[in-house]
């Protein structure tokens, strides 16, 4: 057990050493020695942070940046992902750290249960942790987008109605309001005061936020670009609307706890008391770790409790 554990450790070393000593040191040097050179390092602006750092590569190795470039099937929705949830990752960072998550998973596995198939499934259901984080953090911030957008149309609409243009009015909804509505605000007014058609900065904004009240605004505004009208009484309808959701939304989380709660307790009490015989009855259930067809039906267990816990998610889970 020490080896294993030993063996963990120094491979996990030698991945982080070899990526520090190849990407994040020449990165942090061309930084470093940009950020000397420009006159103004504060400016929050995109043209900084695209010259602090482009974002849009793939990899920061130059041949794997090359090689994910033309899987763009792959790369593009990971990379839209990593995106909205406001992480400052490549996707590379994301691939290797599901690669080694996999290859370490099976090596535990078959180490202990001598098991390939067992590996496999280890591996398989380690390979998408990196992924699944990303996308909870995704969710976490698109939630709290959802919540802090009303209030930055409200501050657009009464911006308006005091005189001032739509798109200063961006600039303050970008400067007054927090993470993550502020700088998706400020991405907007800066790809549009940097050349961008209004239209296109808008459409793209819906795209980096996918939720439907982000399209209602985008539809909001383009309408009445085109067709005329007062923009701050429709902001105003539209923040009402939103908040109306939102308290639909708070009703139907409450009606449906009770489903989601027992939805919780059968995905974790197969778990739970697997492990609780495990440690008060080690004697009856050494005969599964030393038989082989025992290891299999322990497998097959756990491949229905996978398949059991994703249909009561998606039972439990309510669209509004």
């Amino acid at each position: 057990m020490i080896f294993i554990a030993g063996t963990f450790i120094l491979v996990l070393g030698i991945v982080f050493g070899l990526y520090w000593f190849l990407v994040e040191r020449d990165e942090a040097d061309a930084q470093s020695k940009l950020r000397r050179r420009l006159k103004k390092p504060k400016v929050k602006s995109v043209a900084t942070a695209a010259l602090l750092k482009d974002r849009e590569r793939l990899s920061d190795v130059g041949a794997f940046d090359a090689v994910l470039a033309n899987a763009t099937h792959i790369t593009d929705p990971l990379q839209r992902t990593i995106a909205q949830a406001g992480l400052n990752v490549t996707v590379s960072t994301i691939l290797l750290a599901s690669a080694c998550s996999g290859s370490l998973a099976y090596l535990l596995v078959t180490t202990f249960t001598r098991m390939r198939l067992a590996g496999l499934f280890a591996a398989v259901l380690c390979t998408a942790v990196p992924y699944a984080i990303v996308r909870m953090k995704r969710g976490r911030r698109m939630i709290k987008f959802e919540e802090q957008f009303p209030e930055a149309i409200d501050l657009l609409a009464r911006a308006l109605r005091a005189g001032h243009a739509l798109t200063t009015a961006l600039s303050m909804v970008a400067d007054e309001m927090t993470d993550p509505v502020g700088p998706e605000f400020r991405t907007l007014f800066d790809q549009q005061n940097f050349g961008m058609p209004l239209p296109q900065a808008l459409r793209q904004f819906a795209d980096r936020i996918p939720i439907i009240d982000a399209r209602f605004f985008v539809t909001a505004v383009l309408t009445q670009r085109d067709a005329g009208g007062n923009l701050s009484e429709v902001l105003d309808s539209l923040s009402s609307i939103i908040r109306d959701r939102f308290r639909v939304k708070r009703q139907v989380r409450v009606i449906s706890a009770h489903g989601r709660i027992t939805g919780f307790v059968l995905s974790a009490l197969p778990v739970g008391l697997g492990l609780f015989f495990a440690f008060t009855s080690p004697d009856v259930y050494a005969k599964f770790y030393r038989d082989p067809f025992g290891m299999k039906m322990i497998l097959f267990a756990l491949v229905l409790q996978v398949v059991g816990v994703f249909v009561i998610h998606r039972i439990v889970q309510i669209e509004y």
